[in-house]
């Protein structure tokens, strides 16, 4: 079995309250803490992961009841599987309204400061957010980690696309990507001569197809510079046909995929449409994966060099006054995800890793009175804003086959006009107007309530509009913004009574540029392929802005990142190069959270780049 068995990770709460041996101690078991846990139990260093949620799908059987619960959920979205828990409580977007300006809206976890409101979720639970995530993994561009130097836009990184490069390719192994380099060859993106990615790519699906064949030939001019467009597919976290070519000649075997035969965790990548949020046969990668691996490696004594501890919620960093270092992290464990009756322990160790994610990474220094030098901590917030536009095209194109998002349109991903405009990626859904109008459910109360259809014609009714429907989901760039940020406040706390996340943001005007043009965009893209544009954004939507005389409904990509912005000193950034804090030398503050820009890559695969070469610089220090 992929994951060993569930009462044999679980450590001990008074033996990790009553321990100084732990080398490394991670709070948060998602892609980053992974990827460190994994590196350092490989150098022999002994870790301790703290993960806030239960836990139990650390085990085949856990993550099936997951599936379970998200078959029996009433609404099929990517935070169904996971069941309510206060201790570790996870924004979740159907309950949010819309807000006024001054006015705020404590209702869900996330406390929302309007007047924008958004709808980004992440997960808190063993495997993190890797457990909903859409899965595509593109790589940031060059210009992306330079652009205050290109575009007088953002920030520029303190570090370069050359120096990340060989960090993309280890993140691209341990995840396992599926691509074709020739495919990713765009826009100034190349690779070493010899390389190929683990996997082979995955097919482009069939209505990726029909989009393709419909805007063959077709270029748009953006401030005077001709943009020849084409439907290109996505590099993919999930399992495909491994590439014998692979590490010289090695070739690449994925985690629990041995055949061309299902197999019980781990198999190649069937389809599913459904695989946000969770893929059925375990195809997509998932942090457990790599934890799975490092649970493996044993010490001396034979013991494991990687111990978990669920529903422990940090809740300190404790600082030495005289030395800055953190000397420990508070922790309040819970028996009972019902329950908050809870202990709270300490817990020591020589270097300190906080990997839960741009907002709660930010609300636990925030919570802690650790601002930082700079007083960075929790500001220029970002997410990619989503502009979602949707159609029907005039034939059958095979809606509903697939995963998510197999291809897009991401030809505007750079260019000069990024001066004037945010650059945006267009990813074509395959999963229908779900996303966008509810569809099927909001198909099926119109044909019956609104066309009085049933029986035969209500199947064929249905047929007919769902497999043509076509979503262009268009993913914004949004640039670093100090007063979009993540604050706590005494009053806001949850049943645990650590503070919540507030959440302040406006959709900046450089983003908003990018959404006018991209609607523009869409009705010619739409037009082109003669579907009839069924877009409408309401006043009443909670992610409703109004731009010079239009409306846009603006979505959250749960692509969180810049709340510890990493830089070249302590008063431009929280962090160094490294991930590592200016102010406290033994504590690491990694994910979308130190990134400056997030241009227009889907965040995961570049922290996961940037998580190897912190778990590098840590295994540094403590040697």
């Amino acid at each position: 079995m992929l994951f060993p068995s569930e009462s044999a990770l679980r450590a001990d709460p008074q033996a990790v309250a009553g321990s100084s041996d732990y080398d490394i101690v991670i709070v948060g078991s998602g892609i980053s803490g992974a990827i460190i846990a994994k590196q350092a139990a490989e150098a022999g260093k002994r870790v301790l992961v703290l993960e806030a949620g239960t836990g139990v799908n650390r085990s085949l059987v856990g993550y099936d009841d997951l599936l379970t619960t998200f078959y029996s959920a009433a609404t099929k979205d990517n935070q169904s599987p996971f069941p309510v828990n206060a201790n570790a409580a996870m924004p979740r977007s159907p309950q949010l309204r819309k807000l006024q300006a001054g006015e705020t809206d404590s209702s869900t976890y996330i406390v929302q400061s309007g007047p924008y409101v958004s709808d980004t979720t992440y997960t808190r639970i063993f495997g993190g957010t890797t457990m909903h995530w859409e899965a595509k993994t593109p790589r940031m561009l060059r210009s992306d980690f330079k652009s205050r130097t290109n575009f007088g836009q953002g920030l520029d990184w303190p570090l370069s696309f050359e120096e990340i490069e060989e960090d993309y390719r280890l993140a691209e192994q341990e995840i396992g990507v599926s691509a074709d380099v020739e495919d990713q060859s765009y826009l100034g993106q190349t690779f070493p001569d010899d390389y190929v990615f683990p996997m082979r790519g995955l097919p482009l699906s069939y209505l990726d197809q029909q989009v393709n064949n419909g805007i063959d030939g077709t270029s748009v001019d953006l401030y005077g510079q001709i943009y020849p467009l084409k439907v290109r597919p996505y590099p993919q976290a999930r399992n495909g046909i491994p590439n014998p070519a692979y590490d010289g000649g090695r070739g690449y075997r994925p985690i629990g995929a041995v055949d061309t035969h299902q197999v019980e965790e781990g198999g190649r990548c069937q389809g599913n449409t459904n695989c946000v949020p969770l893929c059925p046969v375990q195809a997509r990668y998932h942090s457990g994966k790599t934890l799975a691996k490092a649970f493996r490696i044993r010490g001396k004594s034979g013991q494991s060099l990687v111990e978990l501890l669920p529903q422990a919620v940090a809740s300190k960093v404790v600082i030495d006054p005289d030395s800055g270092k953190v000397v420990a992290l508070e922790v309040k464990v819970y028996n009972d995800s019902a329950s908050p009756a809870h202990e709270t322990i300490t817990v020591k160790g020589k270097v300190f890793v906080l990997a839960a994610g741009a907002i709660e990474t930010a609300r636990l220094m925030l919570s802690s009175g650790l601002r930082s030098t700079s007083g960075l901590v929790g500001r220029n917030l970002m997410d990619h804003a989503y502009l979602l536009n949707w159609a029907l095209m005039p034939q059958i194109c095979g809606t509903m086959r697939g995963t998510s998002s197999t291809g897009g349109i991401v030809d505007l991903r750079d260019g000069p006009f990024r001066e004037k405009q945010a650059a945006f990626a267009i990813d074509i859904h395959n999963d229908g107007w779900g996303w966008a109008t509810g569809a099927p459910t909001s198909d099926l109360l119109e044909l019956v309530d609104d066309r009085n259809l049933y029986g035969a014609d209500l199947r064929r009714g249905l047929i007919d509009r769902i497999s043509r429907q076509l979503l262009l989901a268009v993913m914004l760039e949004v640039l670093p913004v100090e007063s979009n940020r993540i604050t706590v406040d005494p009053q806001f706390t949850d049943a645990l009574g650590n503070m919540r996340p507030i959440l302040s943001f406006t959709v900046p005007e450089y983003t908003m540029r990018g959404a006018a043009y991209a609607r523009q965009f869409s009705r010619t893209v739409f037009a082109r392929l003669g579907a009839q544009d069924h877009t409408s954004y309401a006043p009443s939507d909670f992610g409703y802005v109004a731009y010079e005389g239009q409306g846009y409904a603006i979505r959250g990509g749960n692509h969180l990142a810049g709340t510890h912005i990493m830089g070249t000193t302590k008063t431009n950034s929280v962090v160094d190069r490294n991930q590592r804090s200016w102010d406290h030398e033994n504590l690491y503050l990694v994910g979308g959270g130190s990134m400056p820009t997030i241009g227009t890559a889907n965040v995961t695969l570049t922290l996961a780049a940037m998580c190897f070469r912190s778990g590098r610089d840590i295994l540094k220090y403590l040697h």
